[in-house]
């Protein structure tokens, strides 16, 4: 194919004229490839995928009978756009029953969205100006930083350390970036790291916006996944509504990862921007969706069963990297498990990165993860790994083990 002039149109947002001519891997392609490669170099050896950052069983069958009784009726064909009054209410009442928040008005404080990545995706463009900042934390999930940027701002990264629990230390963020700054995404439960935020925490996040008038961006689309500990919502504590939003996805809670539906709560003002400009963007989630989700939101005891798989799996998970010599614990929540990478294996093969141990392990031990290099080399083991059951999950547990046994790593 010749040059095109199609080449010079690009915008530099997304690499003007350089679109598709980089040869920049980024860090998931890598990952693919690499599985694709051990696979292919290890036949009949199976993989473990603990890399996998969504649910791994489907929805709840409660919640699929319901979306094929509503895909069936007229009603529920046309454009939703800003979504259905039922699922307002549902999404309010959600709140109340899992988190104790109560006084959210439906009608007014309450948006839903096609998936929680597409809110924090939009939400920039209702709040972003040139020059402006915006406060995020790494690692963490870059969306709402990315589009930002797009829209001619400037991100401040604040780095998440064991040292601080995981928690962005509010008073390290320079007086400059405070004085700019037009938002402060938060995410906790945590991903990848698994921590929570508690009430103190909250409390000062919720001062630290109102000094410096920072609107705050909850995302919580692991809220109702925590253990030993009765899940927390930002909205549950006073002042929250006068600063901030809180996005809440079914994905993770409720196995709903592909059906892309979540909802935006809070403060009035922040939610009628979203809404506008979400107006803007698309015509709503499916009808019939949204009535399965209000099905998933009023059975909210479902997420229970989940919970409890994940936990029994991440305690076995912690034990056997133990046992290997990792500096494992128990997440708070998510069903992540954040880990210290070691600094090599005694008497051979350095690792410099994160990146470095993952492919390793990969490579060399079909068992994949995700690392992250952002604030020290951790990586991240997920309990979404696919099984057959009980008995299924204790082989895989067990073949993990067996594998990185033969191996003396150092720390």
């Amino acid at each position: 194919m010749g040059t095109s002039y199609i080449q010079e149109l690009f915008a530099e947002r997304i690499g003007g004229s350089k679109f598709g001519k980089e040869d920049k891997i980024y860090k998931f392609e890598k990952i693919k490839r690499a599985k694709r490669e051990a696979i292919r170099d290890n036949p009949g050896i199976e993989l473990i995928d603990l890399g996998v950052g969504e649910p791994d069983e489907k929805a709840f069958d409660v919640v699929i009978e319901a979306l094929k009784e509503e895909a069936e009726k007229p009603e529920n064909r046309g454009y939703a756009d800003n979504g259905i009054e039922e699922f307002k209410i549902a999404a309010a009442r959600y709140l109340e029953n899992v988190f104790g928040v109560r006084g959210i008005n439906p009608q007014t404080e309450v948006v839903h969205a096609i998936g929680s990545k597409s809110a924090l995706a939009m939400m920039p463009s209702a709040f972003v100006n040139p020059g402006d900042m915006v406060i995020m934390t790494v690692p963490g999930y870059p969306v709402f930083g990315t589009h930002a940027q797009w829209y001619g701002g400037v991100v401040h990264n604040v780095k998440l350390t064991k040292e601080n629990s995981f928690l962005p230390d509010l008073d390290s963020i320079p007086e400059d970036v405070c004085r700019k700054a037009k938002a402060m995404v938060l995410n906790y439960p945590n991903n990848p790291t698994g921590a929570c935020a508690d009430e103190e925490f909250y409390k000062k996040a919720i001062a630290f916006a109102m000094k410096h008038k920072i609107l705050l961006i909850v995302d919580a689309a692991y809220a109702a996944l925590t253990y030993g500990r009765k899940p927390l919502s930002f909205l549950s504590i006073p002042g929250a509504k006068e600063v901030g939003v809180e996005i809440h996805s079914l994905s993770k809670s409720f196995n709903m990862t592909g059906w892309r539906i979540a909802f935006v709560a809070g403060n009035e003002l922040a939610v009628s921007a979203f809404a506008m400009v979400k107006d803007n963007y698309d015509s709503g989630q499916f009808k019939a969706i949204q009535k399965a989700a209000i099905v998933a939101l009023n059975n909210y005891h479902l997420t229970d069963k989940m919970r409890d798989k994940y936990e029994r799996r991440l305690k076995k998970l912690v034990a056997i990297l133990r046992k290997l010599g990792f500096d494992a614990e128990m997440p708070n929540g998510t069903f992540y498990l954040y880990v210290s990478c070691p600094k090599g294996i005694r008497g051979g093969k350095r690792f410099e990165t994160a990146e470095e141990f993952s492919q390793y392990l990969i490579r060399e031990k079909l068992i994949s993860t995700v690392p992250w290099d952002d604030a020290g080399s951790f990586v991240r083991f997920s309990a979404t790994f696919e099984s057959k059951g009980i008995e299924d999950e204790e082989r895989i547990l067990h073949e993990v083990e067996k594998r990185l046994s033969d191996v003396q790593f150092e720390f």
